[in-house]
């Protein structure tokens, strides 16, 4: 604390942080400012990016505000927006945010400095979206949503922390990462969470449709395409639900 006081820093710029504590943040004269990624008040807490994509945004951006002892609730700064395309993934979406962000806490500093930004309290919103820390419980994928709701769901995990199911491999269970794939919507009997494995295709069945995977890791393996993935099968029918 002595050695961060003697620096007499006008401002205290912070990005990616846990629980700061009062006496740290309230040490510069104008304040400390936090980097955020989503446009608050939405996605408050651990995993913006992620969330934004795993909910099927379109919209998604920064925001800059000043520190309290809340998380992510202090007054706002500025905000910038960017688009989200349905290519994007959590990490494609991070590096957006990262050439946005960079600039937008340039322009706030800016604004602190010339005295040009008023600070205003967050929207008040009933419900606003969430972004609560995943855990490994929260990476595997049910099958039994629709085949959107789990496309989403592998983008929004993608590249990390990386969504996958379990498959039975002979006597053993192993975990599928899935980094990308795509959907087709189709009626069929079959239970969700089924799959057909061949030389040259693998689809899961979901509630409404059939999600192909594109590129996967096999537990003990390297992250493959998945053609690849299916060349290096000696046994297909060692594969079971």
């Amino acid at each position: 604390m002595e050695s961060i006081r003697n620096l007499n820093a006008d401002v205290f710029v912070v990005v990616a942080f846990r629980m700061m504590p009062q006496v740290l943040f309230s040490i510069p004269k104008l304040g400390t400012f936090n980097l955020h990624g989503s446009l608050l008040p939405d996605y408050r807490g651990a995993a913006p990016i992620n969330y934004a994509v795993i909910n099927g945004e379109t919209k998604s951006g920064v925001t800059t505000f000043f520190i309290n002892e809340k998380i992510d609730e202090g007054n706002i700064l500025l905000q910038a927006e960017t688009e989200v395309l349905p290519e994007d993934n959590a990490g494609t979406l991070h590096d957006k945010l990262m050439i946005i962000g960079a600039d937008l806490i340039i322009e706030t500093l800016n604004g602190l400095a010339e005295n040009s930004i008023t600070e205003k309290p967050q929207p008040e919103k009933e419900n606003p979206k969430t972004a609560y820390k995943i855990f490994k419980d929260d990476l595997k994928i049910d099958w039994n949503q629709s085949s959107e709701k789990i496309h989403n769901f592998v983008r929004g995990m993608s590249p990390y922390p990386t969504a996958f199911t379990i498959l039975k491999i002979g006597d053993e269970e192993k975990s599928l990462k899935i980094f990308k794939g795509h959907f087709e919507l189709e009626s069929h009997s079959r239970e969700a969470g089924d799959f057909e494995i061949s030389k040259t295709e693998f689809k899961f069945y979901t509630k409404d449709g059939i999600y192909y995977p594109e590129d996967v890791q096999i537990q003990g393996k390297k992250r493959m395409p998945i053609k690849d993935f299916l060349n290096g099968i000696q046994n297909f029918e060692d594969y079971k639900k």
